[in-house]
């Protein structure tokens, strides 16, 4: 722990665990040694990154013209995976904020990661620790696989308790927003705040401010991926084994595959919503080094409860379609 706070104050970047996944941390107040971050993901310096604090009390530090709204979220769900986006204060640097006027914050709830914020005494900048657009890491193994000996620390936490990057509420504006789905839900945040609207904006309205992990496209492999429909995936595993694939499958219900057991790799995903998305990055990146022609993702419930996890696998889909033809179908 004293070496990783050493680190961070020397402008070093440390990997750091959360209860949602791996974060590539440097210290906030920083600009050299948050722009290594960026550099080290191949992040777009537009995007912008989110401010781990240790407490609430400190939000005043980061922000200004908080809303009551903010402090009612936060003494419900901090510590805890929820990111507030905040009208900046004087701290959040441009280089953080990706030149916006708000600056994303949260209080994780990992005990190394807390106490390395008491420590500290400051904020850390703090992406998932993976190559820009790719699978988030959830435990140690996947940050060193991700970057090697490019880090000047990785602290262990073990696996990751939630395994989905924290839900992301807009209060920077006129009315809450979800920006990102997560772990607390919209339902919950409406238990605090009695109203809650999704990211799309009004005729007339100002837009929300752009937030980590809303692209299209986000969290993939390197594999191609397709998400389908339950119903298709045992005839797309047939018709891709046919034309000389090799074919993963990730799904919640056991094989259907019969005779192309042996070209096909089928993976039995949990069936609650919690277990599934604690489970999901890993399993990507298991089989993404499987060497796999294709993974096939079947699609979740719509259910709010699945939100999270449905707008995982979704963006990780979305950037790798696979034409019918190539899979055969």
């Amino acid at each position: 722990m004293g070496e990783a706070v050493r680190l961070l104050r020397a402008g070093g970047v440390v990997a750091v665990p959360t209860e949602t996944v791996y974060g590539l941390g440097a210290d906030a107040s920083n600009p050299a040694a948050v722009a290594r971050v960026f550099e080290l993901k191949g992040r777009p310096a537009d995007h912008p990154l989110i401010v781990h604090i240790g407490e609430a009390d400190v939000i005043s530090e980061w922000a200004r013209d908080i809303p009551e709204e903010a402090w009612a979220l936060a003494r419900a769900f901090w510590p805890g995976p929820l990111t507030i986006i905040l009208k900046r204060g004087t701290a959040a640097l441009d280089v953080v904020t990706g030149g916006q006027d708000t600056v994303g914050l949260r209080v994780p709830d990992h005990p190394l990661t807390l106490r390395l914020l008491a420590e500290l005494g400051g904020g850390v900048a703090a992406p998932s620790a993976n190559r820009f657009g790719r699978v988030s890491p959830t435990r140690v193994g996947h940050v060193e696989a991700e970057f090697g000996d490019q880090l000047d620390y990785i602290l262990d936490g073990g696996p990751c308790s939630v395994g989905l990057e924290s839900t992301i509420v807009d209060l920077s504006g006129f009315d809450p927003r979800i920006l990102r789905p997560g772990a607390v839900t919209a339902s919950d945040i409406a238990s605090v705040l009695g109203t809650i609207g999704s990211r799309e904006t009004s005729a007339g309205e100002t837009p929300s401010p752009r937030a980590p992990g809303t692209l299209a496209s986000h969290y993939s492999p390197e594999t191609a991926v397709r998400l389908m429909v339950p119903e298709l995936i045992a005839d797309a595993v047939v018709s891709a084994v046919c034309e000389g694939h090799t074919v993963a499958v990730m799904a919640r219900r056991p094989t259907a595959i019969g005779e192309c057991r042996e070209s096909c790799r089928w993976v039995r995903m949990p069936q609650e919503p919690d277990e599934y998305g604690r489970a999901l990055y890993a399993t990507l990146r298991e089989l993404d080094v499987s060497e796999c022609d294709v993974i096939l993702v079947e699609t979740v419930p719509i259910d709010p409860r699945w939100d999270a996890a449905r707008d995982r696998i979704t963006r990780a889909t979305a950037g790798d379609l696979l034409d019918d033809d190539e899979l055969g179908t």
